[in-house]
């Protein structure tokens, strides 16, 4: 057998897919299992940017290898979104790169500006990305915790207390996964001033603004923040178009140079018609949030009774297509999830998947119909 790297010793298969590998055997042994673990949009993208795609097929050039950096309408489409969205300017020639989903832009990133031995200061809980990539590029994470009790944002104040002087990059994400909390003004504009301070990157991973979300923001609202700061964002799950791969990066002129270096060296461009697709999706009317939020709202509301009757408690101020709940403090997040997964056929995530600060929530993804809901409250 040939011996895989070494890096590989610093990770382990993605929690979801050994859980969802588990699953499908169970449903075809003939379990009636409803699956609330992921956050994988079942509904549809809109009319327009399905037209979009389909109508691009038979274009001279659709079929073609296409730049590394997109076309630009698509960086013209995401600049508008970011203006009219966000209030934010950003240069399409210089300031955005699209991106074959945001996941990706969390690999091309840290190789591009972290070498071994640099430290990466990572949310806890949080997307367990951000820890697998860091550990395969060579560098070392940094956990720092969010709780309740700050309402999941981060204490910059402890944080300074920490020797800093390997960290290289931070990771920020929100509305935060999986708590739902939102960001603040006042924590952006410390997230900026402590990475001019320490020189630290500031990343943040914007994927779930406009879901459930009242006042979307971005950390590059702060005034200069495109000298600390990049920010992902996604039409994953804003637009129902997971399965799609796009994202986008902005940031200064610099910074995103850097992470073309390695993005060009990895892939021949995104697909032609998807990128035509995600020039409508971005044009959308605010219709398309509205009625969106209220098949999630309906939803959400069901989640809460089912929360209800596992005795969980949760925060119905949160964001996002997910609901944080608390058990009881005598119980283990997975130990929950695996009883009602074997007793009653329903798949919740543990709140440890996202790490230790995990341990005692479990997640409820909103990407299941109410129908399907109803049906787990009443087995519950």
């Amino acid at each position: 057998m040939i011996k895989p790297a070494k890096r590989l010793d610093t990770v382990q298969e993605y929690y979801f897919s050994k859980k969802l590998r588990e699953v499908r055997e169970l449903v075809a042994t003939g379990k009636p299992i409803i699956n609330m673990g992921i956050g994988s949009p079942d509904l549809k993208p809109s009319e327009k940017t399905l037209e979009a795609i389909t109508n691009s097929l038979t274009d001279t050039v659709a079929h073609k290898y296409q730049s590394y950096q997109g076309l630009p309408e698509l960086r013209n489409a995401i600049a508008n979104f970011y203006e009219n969205k966000f209030n934010v300017i950003a240069n399409p020639d210089n300031e955005i790169l699209p991106l074959m989903g945001s996941k990706e832009g969390i690999m091309h990133i840290s190789m591009a500006f972290l070498n071994e031995g640099d430290n990466v200061l990572i949310p806890n809980p949080g997307y367990p990305t951000y820890t697998s990539v860091t550990k395969l590029v060579g560098a070392t994470p940094l956990f720092y915790n969010l709780d309740a009790t700050n309402n999941w944002q981060p204490n910059l104040e402890e944080l300074e207390k920490q020797d800093l002087s390997k960290v290289k990059l931070m990771w920020v994400n929100y509305p935060h996964m999986p708590t739902g909390a939102n960001a603040l003004k006042e924590t952006y504009q410390k997230l900026i001033a402590f990475g001019k301070k320490h020189q630290i990157l500031i990343v943040n991973d914007n994927p779930y603004s406009f879901i459930l979300n009242d006042n979307p923001m971005s950390i590059l609202q702060v005034d200069g923040a495109k000298d600390i700061a990049l920010e992902l964002n996604s039409l994953s799950k804003t637009f129902a178009m997971a399965g799609w791969r796009v994202g986008m990066l902005l940031g200064s002129q610099e910074n995103i140079n850097q992470v073309l270096k390695v993005k060009s060296n990895m892939d021949s461009g995104m697909f032609y018609g998807i990128q035509k697709g995600a020039i409508e999706a971005l044009k959308i009317s605010d219709d398309w949030y509205t009625n969106q939020n209220e098949v999630y709202n309906k939803r959400r509301e069901l989640i809460w009774q089912l929360a209800d009757k596992l005795n969980a408690t949760y925060d119905k101020n949160a964001s996002g297509m997910f609901v944080w709940a608390k058990i009881s403090d005598e119980k283990k997040s997975e130990e929950v999830t695996d009883s009602i997964l074997y007793d009653k056929n329903i798949f919740i995530t543990p709140g440890t998947v996202f790490g230790s600060q995990g341990e005692g929530y479990i997640r409820f993804s909103l990407c299941v119909p109410s129908e399907k809901i109803k049906e787990a409250i009443s087995r519950i």
